[in-house]
């Protein structure tokens, strides 16, 4: 057996489980009344009601057919059991061709597709012209099995199921037994009619079936739609992106433009960065060039012009080496020099022009 046949028979066989299973579930939901019909030696049929205690010493109720109709009377309790009831109806052996069949074990899994194809061989009918079931397998050893086959033609199941079907029952189950088992073996089910459409194993299946093709249809459906919506959204992206980094370049060209007021405004910005003194770097200077003898009191920068006023020994020298730095130009006093008597020195008043760019 190929990977193909087996993965399909075991979802054949997972489908017919499933569908059995939905079938009793709602079968346990709204069970229809089973009636039982047992063949007699003279032909008439014992009815046996499900549910229905019999009473001692009493007999069933019996029916007789004949060319495909009830002819005798049904009790009332009858009729109303057999319309849109279950009806079992268990014919006698004598009624069919009982036939064994050794099989391997194995064989178990497709019962069904190989007693089929051996009908013609075992019987005088072939497969589309008998009505036949099989018994539950037996073990016969050695990796072996042995099924019985009961066959007959279907013409002979056919009154049964014509005279049944005007009695407005839901379904109908043909059944025999084994002559060799007598009636303690378990009964073989020929045929399966559903009489009112109810459901069955190949019908549920069916609906089965459709149900996983619209689902996959519905998957494939939505994976597609999903998959174009992808493509859509991501083309959408790119083009947002697209005029993003397009906006974003025309902003900076903008800014770089001359008349651009956001770039006029940064670039004057920067020109008074580098234009207007450094208050810190003027201290700096001014640290390293005054001599230890002189300290200031007083410092003001305005107008690119400091103005310094402190105590000195010296206050000629300071012009001088203020005028030696390269950080200022036309040092002069302000104010005239004074000398207090509390004072260790001469009270200077300084102006210098500042160089605009400092390296300290």
């Amino acid at each position: 057996m190929t990977l193909v046949q087996n993965i399909s028979s075991r979802f054949w066989r997972w489908m017919d489980d499933v569908a059995a299973t939905i079938i009793a579930i709602i079968e346990r939901i709204a069970r229809p009344r089973a009636v039982r019909l047992v063949e007699e030696k003279d032909g008439q049929f014992s009815v046996q009601l499900s549910g229905v205690s019999r009473v001692a010493g009493s007999n069933d109720p019996r029916l007789r057919l004949e060319g495909g109709k009830v002819v005798s009377h049904l009790p009332a309790n009858v009729e109303a059991a057999l319309r849109g009831g279950s009806v079992e109806l268990a014919l006698r052996p004598e009624r069919f061709l009982f036939r064994p069949l050794e099989l391997p074990s194995r064989a178990t899994e497709f019962l069904d597709g190989v007693v089929r194809g051996q009908i013609d061989r075992l019987t005088p009918w072939d497969a589309d012209h008998a009505a036949f079931g099989w018994s539950k397998p037996a073990d016969a050893g050695a990796g072996r099995i042995i099924v019985t086959i009961a066959a007959t033609a279907k013409a002979v199941i056919a009154p049964y199921l014509q005279a049944f079907a005007g009695l407005g029952i839901r379904s109908i189950t043909v059944s025999t037994r084994s002559p060799d088992l007598g009636s303690n073996g378990l009964p073989i089910t020929i045929v399966e009619e559903n009489i009112t459409g109810a459901l069955d194993v190949r019908r549920v299946r069916r609906i089965l079936l459709a149900t996983l093709a619209l689902g996959f249809l519905i998957a494939a459906g939505a994976v597609t739609a999903a998959t174009i919506m992808n493509g859509n959204l991501q083309a959408r992206q790119d083009e947002l992106a697209r005029r993003v980094a397009e906006r974003r370049s025309a902003v900076l060209a903008a800014r770089n433009l001359e008349g651009d007021p956001a770039t006029a405004a940064e670039r004057a910005l920067a020109r008074r960065k580098h234009e207007t003194p450094s208050s810190v770097i003027v201290l700096e200077v001014l640290s390293r060039i005054l001599p230890d003898h002189s300290y200031v009191t007083e410092l003001r920068i305005e107008a690119g012009k400091m103005r310094v006023t402190g105590i000195t020994r010296d206050a000629p020298g300071l012009i001088r080496l203020i005028e030696q730095s390269q950080n200022f130009t036309s040092a002069t006093f302000f104010a005239p020099t004074t000398r207090a008597p509390s004072d260790t020195g001469d009270r200077f008043n300084i102006e210098a022009r500042i160089t605009p760019l400092f390296e300290p």
